[in-house]
């Protein structure tokens, strides 16, 4: 049973759990909340439960590309299952599932039913085994506008006041870059499975010099439309870093599994640091 759990864990890849979280901690910057019960029992769905739908999904649909995978079967990057173990794995999310949705409900009524049923539909149409647009790029990269559906989902779980539109627009972003990323270390294992991404469609050269476009333009809203000095002081040193692995380190290297852990563990440290930042200042509400 351990080793189950342990399973079910990895596959809802810890490592990259700070992603749901950050959208989630957003509307709630700045606020004293942390008595609120509601508060945590959002921020706990962000966490396991909601990552396990997610990555289990994928996982699910992505079988055949996971086995060539250096970096799966691992807290950081996801389970490697078996097909067995993956054919059983609707059951606990279901379970997962219908143990935390009605306590959501609950709390916030039906409107929040409006939420979950995006979710469905985004991983649906992302993950469908015949014509899920992970495969039809550029669209698997459209499709992250799910993961925003998590900022409407905090606003009426916490009763705060709605995001400006600039907020919207860096969060979305920020999804946007996470994919390509990802994308970028996968590369190789996906051309090898015959999988389109649009990494593998433009190359990682391109595909690294448009995800230095979108952090250029992250950087920009942090600047002149928020006005966040501090902050964007940060993102900058990022895309300063993204600048030199491209013209200058790693170029278009396949990265290690060693580097691949490395920059997940780097990525998740600054994660950590800029959404404590963000979430005391409250810096990305206002503009």
């Amino acid at each position: 049973m351990l080793n189950r759990l342990l399973f079910w864990l990895k596959v809802s890849r810890p490592g990259l759990w700070f992603a749901t979280l950050w959208l989630y901690l957003m509307p709630t910057s700045g606020q004293d909340i942390l008595g609120s019960m509601n508060f945590w029992i959002g921020f706990f769905y962000c966490t396991f439960p909601l990552n396990f739908m997610i990555y289990g999904w994928n996982d699910i649909a992505d079988y055949e590309i996971d086995r060539l995978n250096p970096r799966k079967d691992s807290f950081w990057f996801g389970a490697k299952g078996t097909k067995a173990q993956l054919a059983r794995l609707w059951k606990p999310i279901f379970v997962v599932q219908a143990l935390c949705v009605p306590v959501l409900v609950w709390i916030v009524g039906w409107k929040m039913l409006i939420i979950y049923i995006g979710l469905l539909f985004v991983n649906y149409i992302y993950n469908h085994p015949r014509y899920g647009l992970s495969n039809r790029p550029p669209f698997e990269i459209v499709c992250q506008i799910g993961y925003l559906l998590v900022v409407p989902f905090s606003v009426w779980l916490n009763n705060i006041d709605p995001l400006p539109w600039a907020t919207y627009a860096y969060l979305l972003l920020f999804a946007f870059q996470s994919h390509l990323i990802g994308e970028v270390m996968d590369i190789q294992p996906d051309m090898q499975a015959g999988r389109r991404t649009t990494a593998t469609v433009i190359g990682m050269r391109n595909t690294k010099l448009l995800i230095i476009l979108i952090v250029m333009t992250e950087a920009y809203l942090l600047f002149f439309v928020f006005g966040e000095i501090i902050f964007g002081g940060f993102l900058a040193l990022a895309l300063l870093w993204l600048i030199i692995d491209l013209a200058i380190i790693f170029k278009t290297k396949i990265y290690t599994l060693e580097q691949m852990k490395l920059f997940g563990l780097t990525s998740n440290l600054i994660a950590v640091l800029t959404m404590a930042y963000v979430w005391y200042t409250g810096c990305l509400l206002s503009i």
